[in-house]
């Protein structure tokens, strides 16, 4: 009897919050569940740490240039596959609720139009969610999203968890399998989430990173558009309180998320579909919170590039696993094809990594950082993170390329790039850089010239 696979995905998503992973100011008991009736992945990254940019590498198993969704606002390419289209091939019914972000520069409630559906066939609100925080169905029965804050039927966490109950009751007792993915717009900005979560959390308590109180950031950190100039900038009234008051929220929209997922496992065990079912809860990518003083994602710290993966994995025996295995967002479609054991069709940058991850195998131990709005590339090992810049989003160049050693310097505040005591360092993971672009084909322009 095939799998089923259930895809939870949720936008900027830290994974230092999660219980599972060692957080401990949000208790976070069903998503630690599902890794504990699987797999944890200790080691899963994006090779973007932008909505967009991620989200075509997960769905299409390519690069952002290859795909053509390199930045937000650009679409997936037309003539792209996408892994839900592979399990449709394969006999499975296939469905997609939530935010997409894969089309042109949809706002919310626009509908997406003439954009590529990467094989996902049910999919009834064919609308941008974007990052609204309520969801209503007039009388005439369309959608209508709003940037005001709902209730426990209308926000968009229990919306659309709610959507996902009523698609998983729909599938019970039926003999084709399905593939359903509901992607949440949270915890991504605006930091608002509806009531009691957002008094849920005191300000007060909440902690304060290490690196919030940096002095000095390369230039691109300090100055870019998504620099700390423009968040936290030193000398800014109540900085550590703005800080803390964000949190808060977001931690409250954490804490929905997770009582959504025990919503719908619950209607997975009582449906009789969860004992089938290969539950993935995931994001695209992560968020600062503070961390050097930035929010968001993007730059080029390695925190928003790694990010959590748990699975279930009924009818094998591993409970409760901590993979070491290091897996790229590129990987993870045809992965989930390889644990379905059905037949992945169409070329992809990624490698079917299931048997690794069931022997709690070895992988190549590398991530390549990929370019999106502006020329930037770099590396992340186990060691070391190297990055390169080149012009800013408003035109500007910036020149602080960056080399951390990750095992001296986890929180990546010692800048080591230059020294001659990393030179070797250095060198040998520039060229790992331009050998990864060049058998790619990225082109030039995307890169800095460092790495040609």
């Amino acid at each position: 009897m095939k799998k089923n696979i259930l895809i939870i995905y949720t936008d900027q998503l830290s994974l230092n919050v999660l219980g599972c992973y060692g957080g401990r100011e949000v208790e976070t008991p069903w998503i630690d569940a599902i890794a504990q009736e699987g797999m944890l992945l200790e080691n899963f990254y994006t090779p973007s740490a932008v909505c967009t940019p991620s989200r075509g590498c997960f769905m299409t198993g390519k690069y952002p240039h290859a795909n053509g969704a390199y930045r937000n606002g650009v679409p997936v390419g037309n003539d792209e596959h996408g892994f839900a289209e592979a399990f449709g091939l394969a006999g499975y019914h296939t469905g997609y609720v939530g935010k997409w972000h894969l089309a042109d520069h949809k706002e919310r409630q626009d509908a997406l139009g003439d954009y590529n559906p990467l094989g996902f066939q049910e999919w009834k609100y064919k609308v941008e969610f974007g990052h609204c925080k309520s969801v209503f169905i007039d009388q005439e029965g369309k959608i209508h999203t709003k940037r005001s804050v709902g209730n426990s039927r209308s926000y968009t966490t229990d919306w659309l968890a709610d959507e996902t109950v009523r698609f998983l009751e729909g599938r019970a007792g039926k003999e084709e399998p399905f593939l359903f993915m509901v992607s949440m717009p949270d915890p991504h900005q605006p930091f608002e989430v509806r009531k009691p979560y957002d008094t849920m959390f005191d300000p007060l308590t909440l902690t304060v990173p290490e690196s919030f109180y940096e002095e000095t950031l390369p230039d691109w950190a300090e100055y870019d558009t998504w620099g700390r100039h423009h968040y936290f900038p030193r000398g800014m009234f109540e900085r550590e309180g703005h800080l803390r008051r964000l949190k808060a929220q977001y931690l409250g929209a954490v804490k929905c998320i997770d009582d959504n997922v025990g919503k719908i496992t619950e209607c997975l065990k009582r449906t009789g579909l969860w004992e089938n079912t290969i539950v993935v809860f995931t994001t695209d990518h992560g968020e600062y919170m503070g961390e050097h003083g930035l929010m968001e994602k993007n730059n080029l710290y390695e925190s928003v590039y790694h990010i959590p993966l748990v699975m279930s994995l009924p009818g094998s025996r591993i409970k409760g696993m901590r993979c070491a295995a290091w897996v790229n967002v590129v990987d993870l479609g045809v992965t989930l094809a390889g644990l379905a054991r059905i037949e992945y069709p169409f070329a992809v940058h990624g490698q079917d990594l299931s048997n690794v991850l069931l022997e709690n195998g070895e992988t190549q131990r590398e991530l390549y950082i990929h370019p999106g709005d502006v020329p930037r590339a770099g590396i992340l090992t186990p060691e070391f993170e190297l990055a390169y810049v080149g012009l800013g989003n408003e035109g500007q160049m910036f020149r602080d390329h960056i080399l951390f050693d990750r095992k001296k310097d986890p929180l990546q505040m010692q800048n080591v790039f230059g020294k001659e005591e990393y030179a070797g360092v250095q060198k040998e993971l520039t060229e790992k850089i331009r050998s990864h672009h060049r058998q790619l084909g990225t082109p030039k322009e995307f890169l800095p010239e460092e790495v040609w």
